[in-house]
């Protein structure tokens, strides 16, 4: 028993230790950087959705972020006018009342017609791209990647001059939550594309969890699908794993300075779960 005891107090303080570091790369909030949060999974209307949103208006009054990139199913269930309402305008009024411009992708939840709901910001179009600062964003409809979707986006990576290119979808290209887990038809498709002209940060959705992957062939890839709904006790953390969170709701903040990315999971009662920091490589000129 003792022995038991002695390597149950070594597994807590490894833990505690973790956490800390975890928490050590906190976000720079520095002058005239990128400032943009990030949630997935989010449209329940239920009470955890309107805590994690308190939270993104807390975090706003300390990081100013003006940018909201939805990783997909925004909304479950009903999806009338008063939907809308409940699940999108009235947890995050605070937010929209200060002008921060959300820039939705659809998950398998969301109905197609939900692109022409101006909040989204999406002008009615299931994929789409804009540039904030030095970042190159590309939001992508998962449910139905079509040759038209894949070629388009081709073109488009091919042409962007950004520093950081970001894409977000639904469907998780690397997971290790349980339920649903890497999306490898996706991945086979995209993954080329990503690799071709340097994509460096990817954020899904899909599973209720907050999980990091290790860098998948010098992409970052993050899952952040627990701003609403959440799956307790679902992650599987294998290799790939560089950290995890499914005991509560979370969503993201992220800042892009100059070629440094911050990012900071936060769970619903505020706590830090996960950050670190994203070093931009510099691809050879030809």
């Amino acid at each position: 028993m003792p022995r038991v005891r002695r390597c149950l107090i070594l597994v807590l303080t490894a833990a505690t230790c973790a956490g800390l570091l975890a928490q050590s790369a906190a976000l720079p909030n520095r002058p005239g950087s990128l400032k943009f949060a990030a949630i997935g999974d989010n449209g329940t209307g239920d009470r955890p959705q309107y805590e994690v949103a308190q939270q993104m208006t807390d975090a706003r009054s300390r990081f100013p972020f003006d940018l909201v990139i939805m990783l997909g199913d925004n909304m479950y269930g009903g999806q009338k006018p008063s939907d809308f309402i409940k699940k999108f305008e009235q947890p995050y009024a605070a937010l929209l009342a200060a002008n921060v411009k959300f820039q939705a992708s659809l998950g398998n939840h969301d109905r197609p017609e939900n692109v022409s709901y101006g909040l989204y910001n999406m002008n009615g179009q299931r994929y789409y791209t804009y540039v904030r600062t030095n970042v190159r964003f590309v939001a992508l409809d998962s449910t139905l990647m079509d040759r038209k979707q894949l070629d388009w986006l081709d073109a488009t990576l091919r042409d962007s001059r950004e520093d950081w290119k970001v894409c977000y979808f639904h469907h998780p290209l690397y997971s290790n939550a349980s339920r649903h887990g890497s999306s490898v038809d996706l991945r086979l498709l995209l993954e080329p594309i990503f690799l071709k002209y340097g994509v460096q940060v990817v954020f899904s959705g899909h599973d209720h969890v907050y999980e990091r992957l290790k860098p998948q062939k010098g992409i970052s890839y993050f899952v952040s699908g627990a701003a609403g709904q959440l799956r307790k006790g679902n992650m599987e953390p294998s290799d790939q794993t560089a950290a995890s969170f499914d005991q509560d709701q979370s969503f993201m903040l992220v800042e892009v300075a100059g070629d440094e990315m911050f990012f900071e999971s936060v769970s619903r009662t505020g706590r830090v779960v996960d950050s670190g920091v994203i070093n931009r490589q510099r691809r050879p000129s030809n």
